[in-house]
């Protein structure tokens, strides 16, 4: 079996190639560009380097969000038209748990966090040992999340490239409960999404769809235009 993991849901851009249980090459760029350019050409020269045809894939590992609307559908349809083309499954896996799964085996809850914007950000809480969903993906208010992980009482660990811009917070609520994920340790990995892939059921090319977890700009605008209820 030869996975191809794709995830671009968030700034970086992390792909990776897995023959069995054994990583074949795996490339991470944290720098801001265009996913839409890069991303596929991307994966081409990864494959090529690795002497791998299209035709040698037999799954297709994708982060479904949540994250950036664009990042996120970007991956997914990459993922989903080589799926569909080369007639092979799809997995898809929250971008929440590839983060979360670098700090694995963490003695505690490990909170993977992308900045949303406004005090805002998607966060969820996992087991450190099993990665089992404590509180599930979500986009919140990051004072808030905060504080639920506050009354779980347990040690927090928090992982992604954008937590720095929440730490003060993190700081003042958590103190000592609060700890962080060393640089390297921040960026996904597509190896790891594809483990976790691999414990995954495979989904139907035609029906795979982006878990975004918060509505567009848009569609707050309307309904608070209507008078319906905030994002």
């Amino acid at each position: 079996m030869i996975y191809l993991g794709i995830d671009t849901s968030n700034s970086p851009l992390a792909i990776a190639l897995a023959k069995e249980d054994t990583i074949i090459i795996e490339e991470t760029t944290n720098l801001k560009i265009n996913h839409s350019l890069t991303a596929m050409p991307a994966v081409e020269e990864m494959m090529k380097k690795a002497k791998i045809a299209p035709a040698n894939l037999t799954h297709i590992a994708v982060a479904q969000g949540p994250g950036s609307y664009t990042g996120v559908r970007i991956g997914l349809t990459i993922a989903k038209t080589l799926a569909w083309s080369l007639k092979i499954p799809l997995h898809m896996v929250s971008s929440l748990k590839v983060l979360a799964a670098n700090g694995q085996n963490f003695d505690g809850i490990i909170c993977p966090l992308m900045d949303a914007r406004r005090g805002t950000a998607f966060m969820a809480a996992y087991q450190g040992e099993t990665l089992d969903s404590v509180i599930a993906d979500q986009h919140s208010e990051v004072k808030d999340f905060i504080l639920r992980l506050k009354e779980l009482g347990r040690p927090v660990l928090f992982v992604g490239i954008d937590v720095e811009i929440h730490k003060e917070v993190i700081h003042e609520i958590l103190g000592e409960q609060a700890s962080f994920a060393a640089p390297q340790n921040r960026l996904p990995r597509a190896s790891n999404l594809i483990m976790l892939a691999k414990q995954s059921e495979e989904q139907n090319v035609h029906h795979a769809v982006p878990e975004y977890r918060r509505i567009t700009e848009a569609e707050a605008n309307y309904n608070k235009a209507q008078g319906g209820e905030k994002s």
